[in-house]
């Protein structure tokens, strides 16, 4: 057996703002704890903490509700506002109803409300006043993903894989779940179809989420409110596929079976 599976806080990380050098900050608090990232590590990261170094803000004040938004807003009982952030993030309106706007997002992710966000995110200061925000997910999971395991691995010496996770409801099931947005440096999806069981007979559908997995774990340290803990190190896990991006794991529209 390798070594036990362990999922460690990264805590001691300040409130990102737009600009940072997030990079940076995460290392500086990995070393400020004094963890050395070893080889197959995988750092998780709050994709909301990615949108916040990327500027990923929008002020509501600047924001003109169209009618389409207004229509959808009156339906679902949100803000225009946020309605029309929602629809310019959006490719598709899959589900609107009171207090619920599902769509597919424009990176082809099926979710609540295109990952528009207000949850801890502090409003802009402008002298004595302050104007409320929302955030946007990053404009490219993968790229953000890629490019933190460059100057981290470089900086470590060691190949590192990075997940950028975010929160997601799931058909059927009560809940929210990290997920993987986006990755860079493991298989997000690991095909086992031809493989065989105990009992000899051949795998035919399976295929594993391992990024999602990862992400749903390093949830229960990293948390989902006011923790203020958006990263964790992943520590002990194994893996023999090839490197695969997290976009894989999104099923084609063509094969949704429930529309």
């Amino acid at each position: 057996m390798g070594e036990p599976v362990e999922f460690l806080a990264i805590e001691g990380l300040p409130e990102v703002e737009p600009g940072a050098d997030l990079a940076g900050l995460l290392i500086e608090a990995l070393e400020a704890r004094k963890l050395v990232p070893r080889a197959r590590d995988v750092l998780i990261i709050a994709q909301k903490i990615v949108s916040k170094a990327e500027g990923r803000f929008v002020e509501l004040d600047s924001v003109e509700p169209s009618e389409e938004a207004r229509r959808l807003a009156q339906l679902t009982a949100k803000d225009p506002r946020i309605v029309e952030l929602i629809l310019g993030e959006t490719d598709e309106v899959v589900r609107a109803a009171p207090n619920v706007l599902i769509v597919r997002h424009r990176l082809g992710f099926v979710m609540a409300n295109a990952g528009v966000d207000r949850s801890n995110v502090p409003a802009a200061a402008s002298g004595a006043a302050s104007r409320e925000r929302a955030l946007l997910l990053p404009r490219d999971p993968a790229a953000s993903a890629a490019a933190l395991r460059r100057r981290l691995s470089e900086r470590f010496a060691v190949p590192l894989g990075v997940i950028v996770s975010d929160s997601f409801g799931r058909p059927w099931r009560r809940g929210v779940l990290n997920v993987a947005l986006g990755s860079a440096g493991l298989p997000a999806l690991i095909d086992r179809r031809g493989e065989r069981d105990r009992n000899d007979r051949v795998l035919e559908m399976t295929e594993v989420a391992f990024a999602d997995a990862i992400a749903a774990a390093a949830a229960l340290v990293m948390g989902e409110a006011a923790e203020g803990t958006p990263a964790a190190l992943a520590r002990g896990l194994e893996w023999s596929a090839p490197e695969r991006e997290a976009r894989v794991l999104l099923r084609p529209k063509e094969e949704d079976l429930f529309r």
